[in-house]
């Protein structure tokens, strides 16, 4: 059977990953000595259709949970980052009570001289 090209392009996606799946890495390379032949018959297409399938679906699996994951570790540095923000607040103002303090203390004590 002819190659069309969306197989083609397919194969060309698939082959940019780097693959350690050994069911995988097996099917993608019959897949591509098939392209280069020119003739990938139909019981191997279909095989390297499922292949790609539940390797890929399995990838985005994981790699949506990895995002989730992030996605809730930033959250909590985020919140971190409020809550030291909010502090450095409070700590600006007490600095800034006890200098108007300190310098009205100076003052009086500059007069008593």
């Amino acid at each position: 059977m002819p190659v069309d090209e969306s197989l083609i392009d397919l194969v060309a996606r698939v082959g940019a990953f780097h693959i350690t799946h050994r069911s995988m890495r097996v099917a993608q390379s019959a897949i591509e000595s098939a392209v280069r032949a020119g003739d990938v018959p139909n019981d191997r297409r279909l095989e390297y259709l499922r292949e790609v399938r539940r390797y890929f679906e399995s990838f985005d699996r994981e790699a949506r949970a990895h995002l989730r994951d992030i996605d809730r570790r930033l959250e909590r540095a985020n919140q971190v980052h409020f809550n030291l923000t909010a502090e450095r607040g409070v700590a600006v103002k007490r600095i800034e009570g006890t200098q108007s303090v300190l310098h009205a203390l100076a003052a009086v004590e500059e007069g008593e001289r």
